[in-house]
């Protein structure tokens, strides 16, 4: 008799990552999915840089010093890694691999270069969105809306954001964010179609070979 598909992990899990010029949505996407689905869980960063008010060691980053965080390195402990302004920040790979490994889908919230390197590290884990505006006018005008910068932060911003764009097509997936909910809809329809990927089913093998047996 074929056995039934029924396991406590079912499947490998997925690393997702959402990237975007600042202000197109990503954020607020993250959120809705995180709040919507009890299987996502984000990728926690490890950085040198000190903690700030409210935030605290294992929920917002794992806080080490720059002896350990290099000692990361040196280990190959770490799926992606970068410097920004005198501070470290990367990803701990123990942690991602065994949620993976117990069927969690992983998401992060890191921008093209990140995503080169969890591509490099990790390519048939790896599903990646990237997240356009409808136009540089409304992206400004969000940035805007904000009301948290300054004139010259807008502007070094938008700088920036014209050079994440160039980077769209390194991605597996665009989505461009004229509607929120349409946006997350998406991001979900692409979510489902990469967990029934048959390379993360390790399931269908004995399955299938029960079915053979019954002809």
């Amino acid at each position: 008799m074929s056995p039934e598909i029924h396991s406590a992990h079912p499947r490998r899990g997925v690393m997702l990552v959402l990237s975007s010029p600042s202000g197109a949505g990503k954020t607020t996407i993250t959120r809705r999915l995180l709040d919507s689905d009890s299987n996502v869980t984000v990728s926690i960063s490890a950085t040198t840089r000190a903690a700030r008010p409210g935030e605290k060691d294992g929920e917002h980053y794992f806080f080490v010093d720059q002896k350990t965080f290099e000692g990361f390195i040196e280990q190959g402990s770490l799926l992606e890694y970068a410097r920004v302004f005198d501070h470290y920040y990367g990803t701990p790979r123990p942690a991602v691999e065994d949620a993976l490994r117990a069927g969690k889908d992983v998401l992060f919230d890191i921008d093209w270069q990140g995503t080169q390197q969890l591509r490099d590290q990790a390519p048939k884990d790896l599903v990646s969105i990237f997240i356009l505006p409808p136009s540089v006018v409304e992206l400004e005008r969000r940035l805007r809306a904000r009301g948290q910068d300054s004139e010259d932060v807008i502007a070094r911003r938008m700088g920036k954001n014209a050079d994440e764009v160039r980077h769209w097509v390194e991605y597996d997936y665009v989505i461009v964010n004229h509607d929120l909910e349409d946006s997350v809809r998406q991001v979900r329809t692409i979510l489902e179609a990469e967990r029934l990927k048959r390379v993360r089913r390790p399931d269908l093998r004995p399955f299938v070979d029960g079915l053979l047996e019954d002809f």
